[in-house]
């Protein structure tokens, strides 16, 4: 057993030498490696390294994603790219992969990608002395009869040894005896069988049965061999062997032939007669592959298909037959069986290599996929055309046969089509021509080459002023039709806006939400303009922006402010009226601002208590205060009015203010403050020039009085004549200094200044309006007066001077 293990191993070194002699003679040739190797090397045994053999850098195997790909074969063999050695990964067993084949050779492709070579490996499978000779049958049983004469030879079947060259069966050995030998014969095609040749005559009287061995030696080293017995009966009479009517049988029959079709029908004839003459017909040999593809009819001899016969499994059988009659005698013939290739097998589609995504940005050529197409069909059943699908951006290309390369043939766009299934057609030449179809998925992956774009280039939102930080105002939006994180959109606010207005709203990074960070005042600011920003998350990232316009709606939070009479604390002034005046007669006129706007700051004025509740009356809207009848003696000289002043909120708000009415003896009633002023009447010449002279009398005697009321009352500081005009004023220090209207919707206006009158010409109008107002002083304290209501102490009344082109504004009663 040592001795058995000692030999085998130095086979196994000298096949390995030889091996390395023939890969070193047969390295190159045009592309192709060629390494000869015995058969049944352990696995992870060195065949040769590629890199070496084809002068690659070992770090390209590894780079390029070299393999070794297999055609229609098993893959016994891999790469070890760490080293470029090519290595054993299954048993190779010659004998199941070639048979009988004097050349065994295996093709297999050396794949490199990026860019796509192939280089051909060619293994050349030798055999070695791997197994035993096996005779068919263990025990061989013949009937001879005792008249055979001598020198009569009976072929027996050769022993089958899968080897070959030297290891195959060399020699055939009989254990002595006295009446038989063994010698060797050829067949036509070359095979050597045994034959027993009758020595000394049989004497069935004598010696009934004769039980020989018989064993047949390879040409191995170490010498391997199979032995079987020889049971021989000795019989009477039969001295006719059986003989066919043809020593080669040939025949074809199509793959895939219905199982009963018959092949070939063999003919054998024996001139013995009864038992002796009876044939029966059967296999000498047969392997194990064609054990259920064929049988014989024993007493026929028709040869059937009984299985599925495959072209791509065997071109051709090689089958021994045989005939026997009844007496054991039996002749032997060849059976040659042709298989016709038709086309069975549709082409092969195998996907090397695939990508499973490609960026949208990828250029035209880029390679997406490696795929292998090839039929097992010969001929033209063998040609295969490959196609893609129509209208898709990429094409194959193809620089190694049946290898082709998808790669891309067009621009890509994800936003367009994001995926795109691939149908690859395989179609042969054969008649009819078979065909494979593989869908091939490829993802387009995205890149960030689209901006955020809002919904709308401008918003609007409205907020009502005084809302609490945090109040919601509006929510932009805007869409990225990019996907993954080129499309999540972040928000801020532009780093354009105004650092000030900026910090009036945040915003929700993630949602576009704008919130309040500041209560909003209408009556300083009505509008101011942000820009907000979406970025998204790519990289680079991409970013728009829009605009956001935000207006301030105003709220009834403002009282109305009476701006005259004057009133501070402990002192009312007083509103002279003359004694005649009649029924209508303006007295004064209550004159009130509201900083709101609109509806807000419209006005109304009523007499909430009087001295004489019939004496006076005030006007809606215009707050002129009227005679309701005229005087009389019984009427206070000094009259009280308390009079209301009610904005239009929904809440409304009000002031109130006490007018304080003198009624003045000896005072002139001006015509142009009497509401119900008749019309002068016609009269002829002499009531004309009467009216003239009362007229001119009457002027100088009004003169004379406007002149001593005039002096009167600048010594009681209650009217002061202003340069400007002939009409009476209040002094400019009880003008507010800081009232403004920012929307221009107010009873206050922008920009303006006002002097405010007493009630004489007050008919033309409410206001009369002058320039040289300090805006910005009106708006930093406009809300200030809001909350605080104008007072002068009467200590400072008396210090009063008029001063032109002041810088705050006062308001006008004309």
């Amino acid at each position: 057993m040592k001795g058995q293990l000692i030999m085998d191993q130095g086979i196994k070194l000298k096949w390995s030498l030889r091996f390395l002699l023939f890969s070193l003679v047969f390295g190159f040739s045009f592309g192709e490696v060629r390494y000869v190797l015995p058969e049944e090397m352990q696995r992870g045994s060195v065949i040769g390294n590629v890199a070496r053999d084809l002068g690659l850098e070992v770090t390209d195997l590894n780079a390029r994603r070299a393999r070794v790909v297999a055609e229609g074969t098993r893959q016994l063999c891999e790469l070890e790219t760490a080293s470029g050695n090519l290595l054993i990964s299954q048993r190779i067993d010659r004998e199941e992969l070639c048979a009988q084949a004097s050349v065994c050779i295996l093709q297999y492709q050396l794949l490199l990608e990026d860019p796509l070579q192939a280089y051909s490996l060619v293994l050349d499978i030798t055999d070695i002395n791997d197994n035993s000779p096996v005779f068919a049958a263990t025990e061989i049983k013949l009937d001879l009869v005792e008249s055979t004469v001598l020198g009569r030879r009976f072929p027996l079947e050769s022993a089958h040894d899968p080897d070959l060259g030297t290891n195959s069966v060399r020699e055939y050995k009989l254990n002595l005896n006295d009446h038989f030998a063994l010698e060797m014969s050829s067949q036509i095609n070359g095979n050597a069988y045994p034959e027993l040749v009758l020595k000394k005559a049989l004497d069935r009287e004598a010696q009934a049965e004769h039980v020989l061995k018989i064993n047949g030696i390879d040409g191995g080293n170490p010498v391997r061999s199979g032995t079987a017995s020889i049971h021989i009966r000795v019989l009477d009479a039969n001295d006719n062997v059986p003989v066919f009517s043809q020593r080669v049988y040939k025949a074809s029959v199509p793959e895939n032939s219905a199982i009963g079709t018959v092949i070939a029908t063999l003919n054998a004839t024996d001139l013995d007669e009864g038992v002796y003459g009876e044939l029966t017909y059967s296999f000498s040999h047969l392997s194990d592959k064609m054990g259920g593809v064929v049988e014989i009819n024993p007493l026929s001899g028709e040869v059937r298909v009984a299985g599925l016969i495959d072209y791509e499994e065997a071109s051709t059988h090689e089958l021994d037959v045989q005939a026997k009659d009844g007496g054991g005698q039996a002749s032997h013939s060849k059976l040659i069986i042709d298989i016709i290739d038709l086309n069975d097998n549709k082409p092969v589609i195998e996907i090397k290599s695939t990508s499973a995504n490609v960026a949208e940005d990828s250029k035209p050529g880029t390679m997406v996929a490696l795929i292998n197409v090839y039929d097992l069909d010969t001929g033209s059943s063998g040609r295969v055309t490959c196609t893609i699908s129509d209208n898709v951006p990429f094409k194959f290309v193809s620089e190694v046969k049946n290898y082709y390369m998808l790669v891309t043939d067009g621009i890509l766009d994800r936003e367009f089509q994001p995926e795109y299934n691939i149908t690859v057609t395989a179609t042969d030449a054969g008649s009819p021509s078979l065909s494979s179809v593989k869908v091939i998925k490829i993802v387009v992956h995205d890149i960030n080459d689209n901006p955020p774009t809002f919904t709308q280039s401008e918003y609007v939102a409205n907020i009502l002023e005084n809302q609490p930080v945090g109040t919601f105002v509006i929510k932009v939006t805007a869409e990225d039709i990019d996907d993954g994180s080129n499309a999540k959109i972040f928000y801020q606010i532009s780093r354009d806006t105004n650092s000030e207005v900026s910090s009036f709203l945040t915003i929700n990074t993630e949602t576009g939400e704008l919130f309040t960070s500041r209560l909003f005042d209408y009556e300083l600011s009505v509008h101011f303009q942000i820009k907000v920003t979406a970025r998204d998350g790519g990289d680079p990232p991409l970013s728009s922006t829009c605009t956001v316009n935000v207006f301030i709606k105003d709220q009834n939070d403002n009282a109305p402010v009476v701006l005259y009479p004057v009133q501070t604390t402990g002192f009312i002034a007083e509103d002279i009226v003359p004694a005649e005046a009649p029924k209508g007669y303006l007295v004064t006129k209550v004159v009130a601002v509201d900083a709101d706007s609109g509806h807000n700051a419209w006005l109304s004025y009523r007499i909430i208590h009087a001295t004489r509740p019939d004496l006076f009356m005030v006007g809606l809207h215009t707050g002129e205060i009227r005679t309701m009848r005229a005087f009389v003696e019984d009427d206070e000289p000094k009259q009280t009015v308390l009079v209301s002043v009610t904005d239009n909120g929904p809440e409304s708000l009000s002031a109130t203010i006490t007018v304080s009415v003198v009624i003045g003896e000896g005072l002139p009633v001006l015509n142009e403050l009497f509401e119900f002023a008749d019309e002068p009447r016609e009269s002829d010449n002499l009531t004309l020039y009467l009216i003239v002279a009362l007229a001119a009398v009457s002027s100088l005697f009004i003169l004379l009085i406007s002149g001593v009321f005039y002096f009167k009352l600048c010594r009681r500081s209650y009217v002061y004549r202003s340069t400007a005009a002939s009409l009476p004023v209040f002094p400019m220090a009880y003008c507010t200094p800081n009232f403004t209207d920012l929307s221009r919707c107010g009873t206050l206006l922008k920009d303006e200044r006002y002097d405010s009158f007493l009630t004489t010409g007050s008919w033309r109008g409410d206001f009369r309006f002058a320039s040289n107002t300090d805006t910005d002083t009106l708006k930093k304290r406009s809300a200030a007066y809001q909350k605080n209501t104008l007072r002068r102490a009467s200590t400072d009344r008396a210090t009063l001077k008029m001063r032109a082109g002041a810088p705050h504004p006062c308001y006008v009663v004309k």
